[in-house]
């Protein structure tokens, strides 16, 4: 999670700031099917953690249509998540 004042509350809507030089290359690199297996993890991991605020709070203290733009952000990270943890094997069984 990151680390925020509890006064703090950025636009949902506004770009996600929160990146460093590694992040992009291994988004890039991920999107090119060349990402080494730590640039896979770090892509997957920004994706999650900054870009959908996953693990964040949705409440917006500025406005109702800032908090529900920012859960929208965050069902993005939860679907992958889930996906994540599906046991894909279990699904197949059953869909036999």
């Amino acid at each position: 999670m990151s680390e925020r004042k509890d006064s703090y509350f950025p636009h949902a809507w506004l770009p996600v700031s929160d990146w460093e030089l590694a992040d992009v290359t291994a988004v890039q690199a991920m999107e090119r099917g060349e990402a080494s297996p730590e640039q896979q993890k770090r892509a997957l991991a920004w994706i999650i953690n900054k870009a959908c605020w996953t693990y964040e709070s949705t409440y917006s203290p500025v406005n109702a249509h800032d908090g529900s733009f920012a859960q929208g952000r965050r069902f993005s990270g939860l679907q992958i998540i889930k996906l994540l943890k599906l046991n894909a094997a279990a699904i197949s069984r059953v869909k036999k």
